[in-house]
């Protein structure tokens, strides 16, 4: 029989066909509050434990694991929080992401996961109907709840370098607005700027009340229905694409944004926020990825690289598009000029 080379190791494949239970295991912490008991100075196993309410052995175990996956720390006896987890995973941080598992873990994406197989041989995914894309999906609302922490900062960079002019009144249509985030952004660092919000009804009740909380409720208003169907109007200084393209194959993209074209003003912006591979579709890792969700949840979404974009922008009729980095995010900026 052939011995094995010295150097191949099976742990890459036991890691990955494992992982599930890292996410188990985050998911559990997150929802037992352990992060946040640690940060309130429950360091042992004991005292997590009475803070959480449940089993010491249960507390040791799950922190233990948690240490050896970089999550926690541990000296002697006592557990403390990574700085990442400190500033992500503790419920009482301003930059708290934990609710997010609401939407990244919901049955919608996981079952898209479970029929991989089918959505690999049929090219499109295996749920039901036209999965996330369904009409009036329910699990766009859950999106809508939860998402906008991890949308703050991007929303922050995309209107860096976007600026509005603050002289005179500046018209923004948010397509897909989802959480409102990126629209809000806008509206909050340019008083002049009114945001006109394109979702379901039901989604946009939390854009809605996302721009009230912020302070722009007066300057936003909403435009129920479809992206493919609503007449948007026109006069628009920016148009947002946030998240949204990598749901479609090409030809539905480059029809949209024909619409989305015809419904800015001369000189106006079209912004596509998007998770970006580059030209070879495996790099940077994080966004070339992505094309894999989009397989498993939609019928003919992708991660399109800079041609891709480029090119789509092209035929829609825009005269120059610019692709702009948004470090430390895993997505790209894509802006096109009308």
């Amino acid at each position: 029989m052939t011995q094995p080379a010295a150097d191949l190791s099976p742990a890459h494949f036991f890691e990955t066909i494992n992982s599930y239970e890292l996410t188990a295991a985050l998911k559990t912490a997150l929802e037992l509050g352990i992060f946040t008991a640690i940060a309130e100075g429950n360091s042992r196993a004991a005292t997590i434990a009475q803070r959480c309410e449940v089993a010491e052995r249960g507390a040791r175990i799950l922190c233990d694991y948690l240490v050896i996956n970089a999550f926690l720390t541990k000296d002697g006896q006592e557990y403390q929080l990574t700085p990442d987890s400190a500033a992500f995973l503790d419920r009482k941080s301003p930059m708290y992401l934990g609710e997010t598992v609401e939407f990244l873990l919901s049955p919608t994406l996981t079952a898209g996961f479970e029929n991989l197989t089918a959505a690999v041989r049929k090219g499109g995914t295996a749920l039901p109907d036209q999965g996330t894309v369904t009409p009036d999906n329910p699990v766009w609302v859950k999106f809508a709840q939860v998402m906008a922490p991890l949308m703050t900062l991007p929303a922050q960079l995309m209107v860096n370098l976007a600026p509005t002019d603050q002289s005179r009144d500046v018209k923004i249509l948010d397509i897909a607005a989802g959480h409102g985030i990126f629209g809000i952004a806008f509206a909050q660092r340019n008083p002049r700027a009114h945001v006109v919000a394109l979702d379901w009804p039901n989604v946009l009740d939390v854009a809605e009340g996302n721009a009230q909380a912020a302070g722009v409720g007066n300057r936003y208003s909403r435009l129920p229905g479809s992206a493919f169907n609503v007449d948007f109007g026109t006069g628009y200084d920016i148009v947002l694409l946030t998240n949204f393209l990598h749901h479609f194959d090409v030809a539905t993209c480059e029809a949209l944004l024909k619409r989305v074209y015809a419904s800015l003003r001369d000189g106006g912006r079209a912004l596509t926020l998007e998770f970006v591979p580059n030209e070879d579709r495996v790099t940077p890792p994080g966004a070339a990825a992505f094309s894999l969700v989009m397989l498993a949840t939609t019928p003919s979404g992708d991660a399109y690289t800079p041609s891709d974009l480029e090119s789509m922008s092209r035929k829609a009729g825009f005269g120059r598009t610019e692709v702009h980095e948004l470090p430390p995010t895993l997505e790209r900026l894509v802006i096109s000029y009308k």
